[in-house]
């Protein structure tokens, strides 16, 4: 079964309705009598405090997200950034997070739910749950198996959610107004809950209430235009609720007593009872709105965070944080079914609990967690200045700016209870452990602090070099990359990446991009693959069942795309490829990146490009002159030795001034320094073409590396790879490592 790419299907409104929908249904329906309890009328500025924390974070994840929108958002730029191991903690926070919050949810789903049915509570071996609670349950297995079975919100279903949410709110609370009395609200911050020193734990209260604007980050790789609409999402949609949770707070307060407010059951639809009764004289009006607003807003809200936990596993699976079965998809369904389920029973467990406050600190303090991480690898990415950060959102002032989100965030959680912090302390460790005893031996992707540090060896303080290499990740296989298009070729690609693959105890991973006009969607695209595309599958399976003949592990991909050459690029980075086996095709120019890509891009891997004309590995050919294209082409040659028994001939073409003696010395030190020193030696003097020409007649396989010339070198006098590849008999291996090259390199070549 292969997997499939995710389609840039958002628009701006999807995804700012993403963030606006979670946070209308934690906060206003849920928490208003707690929230009441907990600090009186001050809670109106403890609302506006969690929107300002959240801003400073909200402007850290704008840049990160346009710099790097991947799936897995949050999660994603703590393990990219600060390395696996506070990846680890980010994932298990953002994913336990996830789940104490979607129960969070389904109780107040549940409280809604038991005002239009009776529910009765049960007693089961001395432990009692209530009707909330059993309401709770049934609706949390329902949305369980709802997203197992992949029915999902569309984003238009989304926008009209919010929309209907949003005007039931505005309504209740311009009716509220004119029955509202400003005296209810004095004293505005009463002594019996703490004065204005309750603002803080207040806000530790409802700060759930702002975990959507993080879901955003969580779709980043499918928003179409991230630059500009990744910001407006995540910014506006903390500025938007934290203006409607003050007001409302302050009308509710206004309409009924704080005090009353903190003993009722269901505080906004008794408010929205008085409101509509006083003026319109429908009582039953006003809170059958509430009632239908707060069911369609906790159920969105349980479904929106089970979704994106799912997609921080797939992100954590493909950073091989955790295995990669969790992930599996269902050959029905096509959903992450493991990964929902075991979400699953973490919601159920958590609404069993049933204390709704300490779920929603709980799950406040695990984002809180990730939060601070995220505004540190901001720092981090910033001052390492790595060559593929560019983002087009720029944090102002900074480094102000994510300096205060740390601090504010991790200051937030000082506020909790100390139940609450053990409670996700437990779930920290547990990720910290997860790390050091299982991923570390699977993960191969070093955080770029860890490469800043251990770049600067000499420069940095002997306790963070020790840190750093102390958890350093030391695992991770080697990994073949095969785009495949054309299934003539198949056999013979996935022949040589698996030989490859075996030979460093690695894996294939097969990719066949799907590509479609600009004018059809990806979605529609991917909901009619095999329309678009009847190969697809059988390309795929066969490419599976050559490789498994060598006895290597094999995954299948299909990625759908508006592009299709450069897509492999991108491919190749988000499998973490080491090599990628890719066919001779009209891009080839002497180099596997295009024109545009060679002067704007580095290749992401090494790159083998095979100009296929049946392979045939007994008589490998290697003219070299040094380089790393050449180190490249032995370590190819080296591998096909060992798997074939290919005999290799090493090729050295001398300058007219240089003695054959200098020549065969040369010859002779690198084959030794490439472990080829058994291979067969050739000098030859005059037309580098010329001699290649004639040592190829005899071999079956030419291993040559990358042109050297520059662009415009190439493109004013051509090269010796694409002279010779079609003046010889046998297949072309093009090899190209991956190395930086400079802008004059790229332009005028390499000396």
């Amino acid at each position: 079964m292969s997997d499939e790419e995710l389609a840039k299907d958002l628009g701006p409104l999807a995804a700012l309705t993403i963030g606006v929908g979670t946070m209308i249904g934690a906060g206003i329906f849920v928490l208003p009598g707690q929230a009441a309890g907990e600090a009186g009328p001050v809670i109106a500025i403890s609302f506006i405090v969690g929107g300002v924390i959240s801003l400073f974070t909200a402007l850290s994840a704008s840049e990160l997200g346009t710099a790097m929108p991947k799936a897995g958002g949050s999660y994603y730029y703590v393990n990219h950034a600060l390395g696996p191991l506070f990846g680890s903690i980010a994932g298990m926070g953002n994913w336990i997070g996830l789940a104490f919050a979607s129960a969070f949810y389904m109780l107040g789903f549940g409280d809604f739910l038991v005002d239009i049915v009776g529910v009765p509570g049960v007693d089961l071996f001395g432990f009692s749950l209530s009707s909330i609670q059993i309401a709770a349950l049934v609706a949390g297995a329902v949305f369980v198996a709802v997203n197992y079975v992949g029915a999902k919100e569309t984003g238009r279903l989304q926008n009209i959610i919010v929309i209907t949410l949003v005007a039931i709110l505005t309504a209740v609370t311009v009716i509220g107004f004119f029955s509202a009395d400003l005296s209810t609200l004095r004293p505005f911050a009463p002594a019996e809950t703490g004065g204005y020193g309750a603002i803080l734990p207040g806000t530790a209260l409802i700060f759930v209430s702002y975990l959507g604007f993080a879901k955003i980050t969580t779709v980043a790789e499918e928003i179409k235009n991230p630059g500009r609409n990744l910001p407006l999402a995540i910014v506006g949609s903390v500025v938007i609720v934290t203006i409607m949770y003050a007001i409302i707070m302050v009308v509710l307060m206004s309409v009924e007593n704080w005090k009353t407010l903190a003993t009722i059951p269901s505080p906004v639809v008794h408010v929205a009872e008085i409101s509509f009764g006083n003026l319109l004289g429908l009582a039953w009006l006003g809170g059958g709105l509430i009632v239908f607003a707060g069911l369609l807003a906790t159920a969105s809200s349980a479904n929106a965070s089970i979704l994106a936990s799912s997609r921080i596993n797939f992100a954590m699976g493909r950073d091989k944080l955790i295995t990669a079965k969790l992930n599996e998809i269902h050959p029905k369904f096509a959903t992450p079914y493991r990964s929902i389920v075991v979400t699953g029973a973490f919601i159920l467990a958590f609404i069993a609990y049933g204390n709704v406050e300490v779920l929603a600190k709980a799950g406040s303090v695990l984002h809180l967690v990730v939060y601070g991480l995220m505004n540190l690898g901001l720092i981090v990415m910033r001052e390492a200045d790595p060559e593929e950060y560019d983002p087009d959102f720029t944090v102002p002032f900074y480094p102000l700016t994510p300096i205060l989100g740390a601090l504010l965030s991790f200051g937030l959680i000082t506020q909790m209870k100390p139940e609450e912090i053990q409670l996700s302390l437990v779930f920290i460790a547990v990720g910290l452990g997860w790390y050091l005893f299982y991923a570390r031996t699977r993960a191969d992707k070093q955080g770029i602090l860890g490469q800043y540090i251990l770049s600067r060896r000499d420069d940095m303080p002997k306790a963070a070099v020790s840190a750093a290499d102390s958890v350093a990740p030391d695992g991770g296989d080697y990994r073949v990359m095969v785009p495949l298009a054309n299934p003539k070729h198949e056999k013979d690609l996935i022949t040589l990446a698996s030989a490859l693959a075996k030979q460093n105890d690695g894996t294939v991973i097969a990719t066949h991009i799907v590509t479609v006009p600009d004018q059809t969607t990806l979605e529609h695209a991917r909901d009619n693959v095999d329309a678009l595309d009847g190969t697809n599958d059988d390309l795929l399976e066969a490419a599976r069942e050559d490789a498994e003949t060598f006895g290597v592990d094999v995954e299948t991909h299909t990625i759908i795309s508006h592009r299709a050459f450069e897509e492999v690029f991108d491919a190749a980075r988000t499998y973490n490829a080491d090599v990628c086996v890719m066919g001779w095709g009209p891009h080839s120019h002497g180099r596997a990146e295009s024109r545009v890509d060679e002067l704007t891009s580095e290749v992401p891997c090494d790159f083998l490009v095979l100009k296929d004309r049946g392979f045939d590995p007994d008589h490998l050919l290697v003219p070299t002159a040094g380089g790393p294209d050449s180190d490249l082409s032995a370590a190819v040659a080296r591998d096909l030795r060992e798997e074939y028994d290919s005999t290799v001939e090493l090729l050295y073409v001398r300058d007219d001034d240089e003695s054959r003696d200098d020549a065969g010395e040369f010859l002779a030190n690198w084959a030794v320094d490439h472990d080829l020193k058994d291979a067969e030696f050739t000098i030859e003097d005059g037309d580098v073409e010329e001699a290649i020409e004639r040592r190829a007649r005899d071999a079956t396989m030419l291993l040559v590396g990358a042109t050297e010339r520059g662009l415009i070198n190439r493109l004013l006098g051509g090269t010796l790879v694409m002279d010779v590849v079609d003046d010889v008999d046998c297949s072309v291996l093009l090899a190209e490592k991956k190395r930086r090259r400079s802008l004059k390199e790229r332009l005028l070549g390499s000396e």
